[in-house]
Parts: C-alpha cells; sequence; structure tokens
C-alpha cells in the first residue's frame, strides 16, 4: 500500500516500492532495521559496550520529514550521528532487504503462473542446462525438460511451460520445460478461443517430445465440432503449434467415455479397427486387417505405445492375416499366379503333349481309310509341316527359358 503522505521522502519510498514490485511497508520495515543495525556497528565503533535491552530497542521513521529515531520505550536514543563504516552497514542491509523482498514478491507471482506458458528468451549454457530470461525472473532448463533433436541458440525467444518453483541450496528456482506433456495443452489455449469459452476441452494428452503427439478432445456444447476446433480452418491452429514445437507431429482425436471407441480413434490414422475389452486386467486386444498394421503400430511401436498412454489401457494388437477386401478364393489364385512359373519340366510336358496329339492324329487317319479314300502326298503334307512347327516351337520356349 503506497504511502499516502505528500512529501519527497513519501514519494521516494512509493517509487521505489512501484520499482521492486514490493509494499512500501517492506521498504519502511528494512530502513528501521537498517537503522538498529548501524547503530549497533556505531557502538563497536566508538568502543561502548552494546545495551543489555538492545532487543527491544525500536526505529521509527517519520513519514512526513523522513527523520529514524531509536528509541527504548518512549525514549529518544538517537545519537547525533552515524560513522561513515555505520552508514555503510545500513545501505547494505536496505539493499539485502529489498533484493530478498524484490525476490520473494517475484517467486510469489511466479507461483501462480506454475503450469502456464509464457515467451522466453535463451539466456546462456551452463553444461547441459540452458538458463532462460522470463522477464522479471531467471527460469532454469535442465536435460531432463528438454525436447529431443532441438536445437537452443542464445537469444532464441521461444515459448516455456512454467512447471515448478523449486527450493534448492541457492534459494528458490523457476523451472521451465519444453517437453512436457501440458506445453502442448497451453499452446492449444492460446490459439483456439474455444478452449477459453470452455465450450471445448482438452480430455487428455499423451507425448513424446519431438517426435508425436496425441490429444484428445471433447466438445462441451452442441453443434462445435471439437477436433475442427483445434485444428482450425484450412489447419492453421494446429499448424501453429506444430511451429512451435519444431515440426512435432500431432494427431487429434475425438474422446468417448465408451473405452473401445476411444481406443479405436486413439489408434489412429489405422482405420476399421475391431476391440475387445477385458475389463478386470484393463486390456484391451485389438484386431485390424494386415494393411492397417503397420499404421497402428507406428515407427517402433510409437503410435501404440501413445495410444496406450492416452487411454490408460494395455494394447494388444493382431493382424487378420488377410489382405483388405480379398476373398478366400481370391487370396488362394493370387497365391497360385505369384508361385507358379513356367519350368522346363512343364515345357517337356507341352512338346510331348503335340508329340501324342500327332501319333492320335495318325490313328485316327487308318482306321478310317477303310471307308475315306487314303489322303494324297500333298494334303498329308501340310498336317506334318504343321506339326513340325508345333514341336519346334515348344523347343525353342524351353530352350529360351533354359537360358533365363
Amino acid at each position: 500500500m503506497p504511502i499516502q503522505a505528500r512529501t519527497e521522502f513519501a514519494a521516494a519510498i512509493n517509487q521505489i516500492a512501484s520499482e521492486k514490485g514490493v509494499d512500501s511497508a517492506v521498504i519502511i520495515d528494512a530502513i528501521e532495521q537498517a537503522a538498529l543495525a548501524a547503530y549497533r556497528k556505531d557502538l563497536s565503533f566508538r568502543n561502548e559496550p552494546l545495551p543489555d535491552d538492545f532487543e527491544e530497542l525500536k526505529a521509527q521513521i517519520d513519514l512526513v520529514t523522513g527523520e529514524i529515531g531509536i528509541y527504548r520505550g518512549e525514549e529518544n536514543i538517537t545519537p547525533p550521528g552515524f560513522a561513515r563504516i555505520a552508514a555503510q552497514t545500513a545501505k547494505q542491509v536496505i539493499t539485502q532487504k529489498l533484493h530478498e523482498a524484490e525476490k520473494g514478491a517475484i517467486m510469489e507471482e511466479y507461483e501462480q503462473k506454475v503450469q502456464a506458458v509464457i515467451s522466453g528468451t535463451i539466456q546462456r549454457q551452463e553444461g547441459n542446462t540452458y538458463f532462460v530470461d522470463l522477464g522479471r525472473a531467471e527460469g532454469i532448463m535442465p536435460p531432463s525438460e528438454q525436447t529431443r533433436d532441438e536445437y537452443y541458440a542464445p537469444n532464441q525467444r521461444m515459448k516455456f511451460l512454467i512447471k515448478e518453483i523449486r527450493e534448492t541450496g541457492r534459494g528458490p528456482e523457476i523451472v521451465v520445460s519444453r517437453s512436457d506433456a501440458a506445453l502442448v495443452k497451453g499452446l492449444f489455449a492460446m490459439e483456439v478461443p474455444e478452449i477459453q469459452a470452455g465450450s471445448v476441452e482438452i480430455k487428455e494428452i499423451a507425448r513424446e517430445a519431438g517426435g508425436r503427439t496425441k490429444v484428445a478432445v471433447a466438445s462441451n456444447q452442441d453443434g462445435v465440432d471439437p477436433v475442427g476446433s483445434l485444428v482450425g480452418q484450412k489447419g492453421v491452429r494446429v499448424q501453429a503449434v506444430i511451429n512451435e514445437l519444431g515440426e512435432e507431429k500431432i494427431d487429434i482425436v475425438s474422446y468417448s467415455s465408451d473405452p473401445a471407441r476411444f481406443i479405436a480413434a486413439a489408434l489412429s490414422p489405422a482405420k476399421d479397427i475391431i476391440v475387445h475389452l477385458n475389463e478386470e486386467e484393463k486390456t484391451a486386444k485389438v484386431i485390424i486387417h494386415n494393411s492397417q498394421l503397420s499404421l497402428a503400430i507406428g515407427k517402433g511401436g510409437q503410435n501404440v505405445r501413445l495410444a496406450a498412454k492416452l487411454t490408460g489401457w494395455k494394447i494388444d494388437i493382431e493382424g487378420t492375416g488377410e489382405p483388405e477386401n480379398q476373398s478366400g478364393s481370391e487370396v488362394e489364385s493370387l497365391k497360385d499366379r505369384s508361385t507358379d512359373t513356367p519350368t522346363s519340366v512343364n515345357l517337356s510336358e507341352s512338346v510331348k503333349a503335340v508329340e501324342e496329339n500327332i501319333d492320335q492324329a495318325g490313328a485316327e487317319e487308318s482306321q478310317d481309310s477303310a471307308v475315306v479314300e487314303e489322303p494324297t502326298a500333298q494334303e498329308v503334307a501340310p498336317a506334318t509341316v504343321d506339326a513340325e512347327a508345333d514341336i519346334e516351337e515348344a523347343n525353342q520356349d524351353e530352350q529360351a527359358k533354359t537360358k533365363e
């Protein structure tokens, strides 16, 4: 609360309080403690004994004149002046108290921002730890809170999640994160007005920082498409989040209170999924066509791993063993066509069949000779030539296949 007195001293106190972000009463208390410290130092400098009731002494400031007095009860025991060393002690005490008060006010301010997303600038690097300028305070980003394959350069500006404020031997520290799943949730809250209005809610989120994130959303208002709200027109909203995360892939699915439907949606982009639930063990057996198996599992099992984390169910995936949209006879037909390639044995059988046809034709001709006149040499010659041509063509095909 600012001092109401209209004096230069009061104006100076109010200005300092405004700059430091602390209450004016904190500054007045710091000055009074500095006066007692200076009095104690002055007594020591003049070789005078310290009063036995020193702890009961009080310092008071006249807010109108700015004068400082040391009192024992109602008695004013203020010395006529302080030595230079005592004055320096008072200055140091005031500076230290104000610094502690300012730091406390800053920490109190950022305690209210825990789990919030704010902008910051990479300031410096010490080992694998980065220090981030957050404006009034400095945040620390340890390796566990950094995103895989993300590069951080000095003076680079990006958004961070205020994860926690932890106590250390050097005092409280503000821990910021780029890998926490809540960062994605906060970025969507900044980009999507429906989330701020409460008509769309992010129910669950699962993330492998730097790789992929799955977000389950639900609508609290009729007529509002939750997935479309996060995607935005032509994908502008989700693309803004992706750009901030360094091109990390994001899957947005509809949340459902039905576990089977939720699991099927969580395995997106895979389709045509059949889910069997075991409520006791909380496991789900997923049946899916082989053509969709790789999509459901994902690279290195990432897709099914994130789906399990998103839904809270253990997921086992099995393929149907049949290609999608293929009947059993069609599968056997395709299998035969893929494995049944011509061989030299098949060609030999073809040549043998041609020769048997020629012998059978000769036998039929001998039977008919009793009734029909024997054909002339001119009539037999063309048939013989045709048979020999068939044998020659079969032999050539056999030789060509053998060379291959």
